[in-house]
């Protein structure tokens, strides 16, 4: 069993327990043992390394016996167990533990013994072995052991990366190729000795002159220090003297003196002068051959000294011996000087006191942090804590100083911490390997006390006379941040890099990654929605990369969060890569800032943005048409977007002119001089009439060229010699070898809602196309989602809004599902310089009204039957669907449900099933014939339209037997000019149209009703058949008639088509306060039951 209180423990218990050669190292540390404290079995200390914190060393002791000890050390150093600081830590308690009596002690006699073996072996010993060797060898920074390293040397010599090297035992016989032939020799060296750990070997042996002089010899031998790798070389021999002096309890020790270096104990005692980068070997007036066993010896008192002394005269009579009056000593009597240091420990748990509550770290999550205070004392430099005895100073001049503690003073000084709220923390409060367990510390109320404390207290702490001290790693110590500093630097075609930076203490520091930690550890800058809500004064800790902290209020942050999220929000690194398109809104984050960046960001941003009204600018001369003040204003926006080389998406309501404004562009162009290129305009087939129509009525002066049918490709040598030419979507890839053989001055996109899917031939077909300048044009930018709009700026301004998986991830995910209206206001304001899009109510009050009338039906009899029970069969279909792969892999599933129920709802004889043969009742259609009649009878002129050309067909079966005149146009009608002109001539009073052949491009100003004869779910492709007639020309007020089914899926759909709208809107415009979400439950209200 093991003993409750440390018997007298000796320097051969700590040899057998820690190793001859841990031992060894240890020596140079003994002197550094802070806070040695012994608990019961539990020896605590701390050490000072190579690191800036001091290493905390605890040692188990367990003696069975007098002779039987075991120690068990860990360490927080690298190497945790048995390292050679805790080996110092056993030797510094050996060095302090109490004597039963002034007689001589034990462990001297140990040591007496030892020396004359030591003797005993070296007049026994020949010429020491000699070898030779080779690698890089790296001294430690004790200079007592080698450690071997394979790396890469740079120009210099020196090693840029090295990985650790412990392969001795197969290099004997198979050398690997990093191995040279000069290392051979020193490998069999190394292989001959004892390693301490793999790939370390001791100096400290027979051989170790040897090796220093052949491993320098290589050019290999280095010193790792904090400023790089020190190459060494062999030196002159280099004078050096041994006396005897007082350590810090008063104790004689022995020590050496060298002048320009320190102290390497090889086989002899060696030199390491780092300035210089030389070793060598040490010359004393005495044989140094002892000089490492001499130096193990442990602190001694005045009677001890006698016996050494005697000893050495003995048997080392050249040796300098010890004296009762070693050294003089110097006193210091002073006043103390109190220094409080702050710090935060991790700590396992903290358990309740004060009003702390109790908390556990579980395995995975983060640590806690417990934030204390320790005290120090400091006399002349000297610093100490108040529990420390030690009262001795050894001096690097030899001399030694004795501190007169002022006791009283340092109660006083600790007297008042009280006063800001410091009380010592119980030892019960905290689990935590990492706090000292030497000296008490001082802790507040609670953790919440700590941001007042640092504002308040801490201030008037200073003003009483107390040093303040923070470690890095405290969470409460800020630095202030004094300046904002931006600069741009131009990279490549239109981007650049923006540097933001913050400065601290005349210390320039990148601001974007502390901003995106930030990010991470607080969840609430992720959300626009949230970060409106941060008070503008509220502190902001960024942490920096040393571990220290700046705070900067909220208010600073705020503006470049909000401007800028989605490039923080993207893990950018110091840099961020921004598109001279996003100037506006870097200029706007910007502002406040010092920095050259900042003005230049504000110059870019004007020339993006028309902050002042352009002068008017006078249409072409050839045009044949008066535009209106709206149609000149965009005719200014479309030269403004060419002089500053931008494209841009004129997004006009429909029948406000778009197809007028671009040609009249085209026209001033070409009258200026700069039409030197065609224009290609890709559009839809049906609108190739309208287009050709329009110039020769508005810009006959244009030269057009429409490449259509077989026959184009005659035409294709023409292209260079027209101003314009004219070619469709689903022509274009098929002609894309010969198209992108020429260069455009401005490739026009009509209707350009037809490439919303990125991944089309189409949209692939369009970016082949070499042009100066790009231009959408559509009415319905964005129809269903926003990944639509993204396609479209792909095209205008490739990476201008990252590619589509970064957009989804930083725009649609966080607008469409997460409802994020400041995310979706952000990137409204982002795009608005390049969108110009007015609405009829804006620009064109002259335009009769419009009038939406709902005419609903109820279903009865067997239709009403047959609509249960398809929506029955259909639900219980696609829950089973929907069950087994998820909502998004169930569309087709989903919308074979939804086009079945509204095959229902328009006329039973769509639905192809046996059962639908037998229903006779046609409700929507019988509702249509009622009131068809009496609108032709008021003079009316209708446009009807259907999704369905199959219910067109029975629609003329209808008008037919009623004898009312029609005309019709649908996907396969080729002729379409002789419908429209004899419906515009008001030769017939009804226009049978399909929504996809006729929904866009048509100017039927003739019509004053439209009847919606099916409802689609999205509402943009209804208005644009509604503005068939509801557009400028029309000199009569409008009427809209949507037939629906009550309590159908038509019903559903109206209410559907109100998210579509709110989003388009919401992204299109900036005042727009909804947000959109779509979910499962909407699927569930389409597929309800209708009502009883």
């Amino acid at each position: 069993m093991a003993t409750d209180t440390l018997p007298l423990l000796t320097v051969n218990q700590v040899i057998d327990e820690f190793g001859f050669y841990e031992v060894e190292k240890a020596q140079s540390y003994i002197q550094k043992i802070k806070s040695l404290v012994v608990m019961d079995h539990i020896v605590s200390a701390q050490v000072k390394g190579s690191s800036k914190t001091p290493y905390r060393i605890m040692v188990h002791v367990n003696a069975y016996a007098k002779a039987d000890v075991e120690m068990v050390s860990y360490c927080s150093c690298p190497v945790h167990y048995q390292c050679k600081h805790g080996a110092a830590t056993m030797l510094a308690y050996i060095n302090q533990q109490v004597e039963p009596s002034p007689a001589i002690r034990e462990r001297v006699h140990d040591w007496l013994r030892g020396f004359r073996e030591a003797v005993g072996k070296h007049q026994k010993e020949g010429v020491i072995q000699k070898a030779t060797e080779r690698l890089f060898y790296c001294l430690d920074e004790d200079g007592h052991c080698i450690t071997l390293y394979k790396g890469r040397p740079d120009t210099h010599g020196l090693p840029q990366i090295m990985d650790r090297w412990s392969g001795i035992d197969r290099a004997i016989s198979k050398p690997p190729k990093f191995v040279c032939k000069d290392d051979l020799s020193v490998i069999r060296l190394l292989y001959a000795s004892l390693p301490s750990e793999p790939g370390t070997f001791s100096l400290q042996q027979s051989t170790g002159d040897d090796m220093l002089k052949q491993m320098a010899a290589t050019g290999r031998l280095i010193s790792r220090q904090k400023c790089g790798y020190v190459p060494l070389a062999v030196g002159m021999p280099r004078a050096a003297t041994l006396h005897w002096t007082l350590d810090g309890h008063g104790k004689i020790i022995p020590a050496v003196v060298i002048d320009n270096g320190q102290l390497l104990l090889a086989a002899t005692p060696w030199y390491l002068d780092l300035a210089a980068k030389l070793i060598g070997p040490l010359q004393f007036e005495f044989d140094a051959a002892l000089l490492g066993y001499l130096l193990m010896l442990p602190p001694i008192t005045k009677q001890e000294a006698a016996v050494v002394a005697q000893t050495l005269t003995e048997l080392a009579p050249d040796l300098p011996v010890p004296t009762s009056n070693a050294t003089a000593i110097r006193t210091i009597d002073c006043s103390p000087t109190p220094v409080l240091v702050l710090e935060s420990y991790p700590v396992a748990a903290i358990y309740r006191h004060r009003n702390y509550q109790q908390v556990y770290t579980s395995a995975g999550r983060s640590l806690h942090y417990f934030d204390a205070a320790q005290v120090e004392m400091e006399y002349a430099g000297h610093r100490l804590k108040p529990e420390d005895d030690q009262t001795y100073w050894s001096q690097p001049d030899g001399t030694v100083v004795c501190l007169k503690r002022n006791a009283s003073k340092e109660r006083q000084w600790i007297k008042t911490l009280s006063e800001v709220g410091l009380a010592t923390v119980p030892p019960y409060a905290i689990a935590s390997p990492s706090l000292p367990h030497d000296y008490p510390l001082y802790g507040l109320d609670k953790e919440a006390d700590w941001p007042v404390f640092m504002l308040e207290c801490v201030p008037l702490l200073k003003e009483q006379g107390w040093l303040i001290e923070f470690s890095t790693d405290f969470r409460h110590h800020a630095s202030t941040i004094t300046d904002w500093y931006a600069t741009l630097q131009e990279r490549d075609a239109g981007w650049f890099d923006v540097a933001m930076q913050i400065e601290i203490d005349g210390q320039r520091i990148d601001l974007p990654p502390l901003l995106t930690e930030l990010m991470r550890h607080d969840k609430r800058w992720l959300d626009l929605n949230q970060q409106k809500l941060i008070p503008d004064d509220e502190v902001v800790t960024l942490v920096l990369p040393d571990g220290g902290r700046a705070t900067a209020p909220a208010g600073r942050i705020k503006p470049l969060m909000r401007t800028l999220i989605d490039l923080f929000d993207s893990g950018h690194a110091a840099g961020l890569a921004v598109s001279r398109l996003d100037a506006p809104r870097v200029a706007e984050a910007l502002a406040g800032w010092s920095g050259d960046g900042v003005e230049m960001a504000a110059t870019l941003a004007k020339r993006l943005i028309m902050t002042k009204p352009r002068k008017a600018m006078r249409p072409p001369k050839g045009l044949g048409l008066a535009l209106r003040p709206y149609q000149l204003e965009g005719l200014n926006w479309l030269q403004f977007l060419r002089e500053q080389a931008l494209a841009g998406i004129l997004a006009d309501d429909m029948g406000l002119g778009k197809t007028a404004q671009t040609l009249a562009h085209l026209l001033l162009e070409k009258e200026a001089g700069r039409l030197d290129q065609p224009a290609l305009i890709v559009l839809p087939t049906s609108l190739v009439h309208n287009w050709k129509s329009e110039a020769r009525r508005f810009t006959p002066g244009l030269r057009v060229l429409s490449l259509q049918g077989m026959a184009r490709k005659q035409a294709f040598e023409q292209i260079s010699m027209h101003d314009v030419v004219l070619t469709t979507y689903p022509l274009l890839w098929r002609d894309i070898d010969t198209l992108s053989q020429y260069h455009y001055h401005l490739l026009v996109l009509d209707e350009a809602q037809s490439v919303k899917n990125a991944g089309s031939k189409t949209a692939e077909a369009v970016r082949q196309i070499t042009a100066r300048h790009r231009l959408c044009i559509t009415g319905t930018p964005l129809e269903n989602h926003l990944g639509e709009l993204w396609a479209l700026f792909d095209f205008l301004m490739p990476r201008f809004l990252g590619d589509s998986k970064t957009f989804t991830k930083l725009w649609r995910t966080p607008i469409e599902k997460q409802g994020d209206s400041e995310r979706r206001k952000l990137l409204a304001r982002r795009i608005k310089p390049f969108i110009l899009r007015r609405s009829k109510d804006q620009v064109a009050k002259e335009l009769p009204p419009k009038t939406v009338i709902v005419r609903k039906v109820v279903l009865e009899g067997k239709q009403r039957d047959l609509y249960e029970t398809v929506r029955t069969a259909m639900d219980g279909r696609i829950r089973e669907e929907i069950a087994s792969k998820g909502l998004a892999r169930s569309q087709i599933v989903i919308l074979d449900a939804l086009l079945k129920l509204r095959q229902v709802c328009c006329d039973p004889r769509l639905v192809k099933i046996d059962s639908s043969k037998q229903v006779t009742e046609r409700a929507k259609l019988a509702l249509l014939m009622q009131i068809l009649p009496e609108l032709i009878d008021e003079g009316r002129k209708v446009l009807l339209f259907s999704q369905f050309t199959s219910m067109l067909g029975l629609i003329e079966t209808e008008l037919k037997a009623a004898k009312l005149d029609y005309v019709v146009l649908q996907g396969d009608t080729h002729d379409r000019e002789t419908p429209i002109r004899r419906f515009q001539s008001g030769e017939v009073p009804i226009f049978l149209i399909s929504l996809k052949a006729g929904g866009v491009g048509l100017n039927l100003t003739a019509a004053d009703t439209v009847i919606h004869f099916d409802p689609w779910w999205n509402p943009a492709v209804e208005n644009q058949a509604t503005d068939r007639a509801h557009r400028i020309g029309q000199d009569k007020p409008v009427f809209v008639y949507k037939l629906i089914v009550e309590g159908s899926i038509e019903d559903k759909i109206l209410a559907l088509q109100d998210k579509k709208a709110e989003l388009a809107a919401g992204i299109l415009s900036e005042d727009h306060g909804g947000s959109v979400k779509f979910t499962e439950e909407d699927i569930a209200a389409l597929l309800a039951p209708l009502p009883t």
